[in-house]
């Protein structure tokens, strides 16, 4: 599979994930599960936690190369991000989309990392 379909596939699994997560913390009025959401799924987020998962170490070599597929199939990018940063999400979105179709439990588990890294502001002022 492209790395652009496994983007397509781990962008709506990462998104329901996300949703049910935030579903399970009690979280009802639509409006602030939306805006919560933003948090963990925008793309400068999704690219942080690449990053942060690559400079860990976190990744194995086929991982990285999931990674690697959708990054380096994505297109010029949008209006409201960077290339670089548009880059780095869709490889995020493609690792897990390709996680979820050969490792479920592999996928969940970086999600879980990746919402503990939000949570716990690690994330803020890196770079993308």
């Amino acid at each position: 599979m492209n790395g652009l379909t496994l983007a397509y596939i781990g962008d709506a699994y990462y998104e329901l994930y996300i949703r049910r997560y935030l579903i399970d913390k009690k979280i009802t009025n639509v409006n602030q599960l939306h805006k919560t959401a933003i948090k963990y799924t925008q793309g400068d987020s999704q690219s942080k936690i690449v990053m942060s998962f690559i400079e860990t170490n976190e990744l194995n070599e086929d991982e990285l190369s999931l990674y690697k597929r959708g990054r380096n199939a994505s297109g010029p990018g949008r209006k409201n991000t960077n290339a670089q940063t548009y880059h780095q999400a869709t490889g995020f979105e493609s690792l897990i989309g390709g996680l979820y179709l050969e490792n479920l439990n592999r996928c969940d588990e970086l999600i879980i990392k990746a919402i503990k890294l939000i949570e716990s502001g690690d994330l803020n002022g890196k770079n993308s």
